[in-house]
């Protein structure tokens, strides 16, 4: 695939990416908001820069390190991917505090319904913008959804510069071992 021009990637500014879920899955990997890469090829974490599926094979979730394109066989492994906010934008900070605490309601509702394990929310700032809680740390929540529990896991984006790709792959390891039980 060529690279897409800036005029193809700000087309797709709020188009929505589609879920990969089904019923009773082991994790429910949730990310932010789709960016412009990921609503362009319609594909989560589709971002060159972004760190979701390296990270997520050397945390021992995937046998090899799979391709955005390749994200539906995340469901053969028990394991799927969704958003806080459905709508694409080029930076996180675009969505407005309304945006996420509907974000988290429709997030919880989707939880309820397919009743993952566990939901996996790769954000802490996200996961405390949804759900009002401002104290939420990386790791095991209280908070539960049904009988899904939540773990909030460090933002894979190339940006977010405080987590190395090996220290997040500890952490989503952290969260794997426990999700296999």
């Amino acid at each position: 695939m060529s690279p897409l021009t800036q005029a193809e990637l700000e087309a797709a500014r709020d188009r929505l990416v589609p879920d990969v879920i089904a019923d009773g899955l082991h994790v429910l990997f949730c990310g932010i908001n789709p960016g412009l890469m990921s609503a362009a090829t319609g594909h989560h974490f589709a971002r060159p820069g972004n760190r979701f599926w390296p990270v997520l094979h050397r945390s021992g979730f995937t046998p090899r390190q799979l391709r955005p394109a390749e994200e539906r066989e995340l469901l053969s492994y028990g394991l799927g991917i969704t958003n806080v906010v459905a709508r694409a934008s080029a930076r996180a900070d675009e969505l407005s505090p309304e945006e996420y605490i509907e974000g988290g309601r429709v997030l919880a509702a989707k939880v309820e319904r397919y009743a993952p394990r566990w939901l996996a929310v790769v954000g802490v700032t996200a996961y405390r913008a949804a759900f009002g809680d401002r104290k939420a740390q990386v790791g095991p929540q209280e908070r539960t959804f049904g009988a899904t529990r939540v773990w909030v896991l460090p933002n894979p984006s190339g940006l977010n510069a405080h987590w190395t790709a090996a220290g997040m792959a500890e952490e989503f390891g952290r969260l794997r071992e426990i999700a296999a039980d």
